[in-house]
């Protein structure tokens, strides 16, 4: 299984012959080094809905008929835009044939704003837990720190986590370095920092928090295999 990490909060995960993106943000993201209209994935999955996690999901699924996992409203929403989805929420799971799919809760907030200036309600937001190949990738989303990270990392044993640290949206380093201690994976890659002003943060800061457990800052096109 390879894994890659392109800004922002995008995932990417090659297994077997499938391939999965994670929150595409690709266009009007200054840290990514994909560009949308090369992307074919297999199947996206969404944490929220959010312009900066939804980002190209539509026309990249568009193109290249990929299947869209979202929370429940999301996948609604989309589907109506012409996509292909299968809606979930949170505590439930599903297995595809590319592996399973559970989403845990997360402490934010979800929406899509619309280029007339409408807020449509998308559901909850959350984090994903994809199993596949023997190992377990979670991808906390946006959120605070919050005490249920420790029943997840204690139902779940976690290979690589991609947490959060830029603040003011979401939680920042220190937060951050004590949901590791709650999670307890056995690697934590940083993301959603960097992308805007208002989240600015040196992943160095949060990498020296985390004292026990493997760090791996991530610049966009960096892959590690599992």
């Amino acid at each position: 299984m390879q894994i890659s990490y392109h800004g922002h909060s995008i995932v990417k995960i090659q297994t077997g012959k499938t391939t999965i993106l994670i929150d595409p943000f690709i266009t009007g993201n200054k840290l990514t080094d994909l560009v949308a209209v090369d992307e074919k994935p297999d199947v996206i999955l969404l944490t929220h809905g959010h312009n900066d996690h939804v980002g190209d999901t539509v026309a990249i699924a568009k193109e290249c008929d990929a299947l869209v996992v979202a929370p429940n409203e999301l996948a609604i929403y989309l589907g109506w835009q012409g996509v292909r989805t299968h809606g979930m929420n949170i505590g439930g799971s599903c297995q595809f044939d590319f592996g399973t799919v559970k989403y845990t809760q997360a402490f934010h907030s979800s929406s899509y704003t619309t280029d007339e200036q409408e807020i449509i309600y998308t559901g909850m937001p959350a984090g994903i837990l994809l199993t596949a190949e023997g190992k377990t990738i979670y991808h906390a989303g946006d959120t605070s720190l919050f005490g249920d990270m420790e029943l997840i990392g204690k139902r779940h044993a976690i290979d690589v986590a991609f947490v959060p640290i830029g603040d003011n949206f979401t939680m920042g380093p220190e937060d951050a370095a004590y949901a590791v201690e709650l999670l307890k994976p056995s690697l934590t890659v940083p993301v959603h920092f960097n992308t805007f002003p208002p989240i600015e943060q040196d992943p160095e800061t949060f990498k020296a928090l985390v004292e026990k457990y493997e760090v791996k800052i991530m610049a966009a096109g960096d892959t590690l295999e599992l």
